[in-house]
């Protein structure tokens, strides 16, 4: 089992930055690819950025690319997502998502365990 706390969320107006963090406990961090998802309200879970279990590969998608850094801590047992440059169609709830995989992926039924999310605002 492992257990994902996000943090760092709130409210900001366009153009500012955000950090989130993502601390893991319970089974051993560095096995897992780590994954940040978010949620909209009336839209459906959509990836965001993913990083593999050594932190060397990472991907995003192409709506924050440029905007968002995905890194880990694998001796703090945390992922982190960096979002610069927020634009006000930003706003979800983000969550975090662990997958026992060597492997670096996309889709939401590819991860084991996820956090309770956090809520990210963008004004205009």
């Amino acid at each position: 089992q492992v257990q994902l706390v996000e943090s760092g969320g709130g409210l900001v107006q366009a153009g500012g930055s955000l950090r989130l963090s993502c601390a893991a406990s319970g089974r051993t961090f560095s096995n897992y690819a780590m994954g940040w998802f978010r949620q909209a309200p009336g839209k459906e879970r959509e990836f965001v950025s993913v990083i593999d279990r050594s932190g060397i590969i990472t991907y995003y998608t192409n709506s924050v690319k440029g905007r968002f850094t995905i890194s880990r801590d694998n001796a703090k047992n945390t992922v982190y997502l960096q979002m610069n440059s927020l634009k006000p169609e930003d706003t979800a709830v983000y969550y975090c998502a662990a997958d026992f995989s060597a492997d670096v992926r996309a889709k939401p039924s590819d991860y084991d365990y996820w956090g309770q999310g956090t809520q990210v605002t963008v004004s205009s």
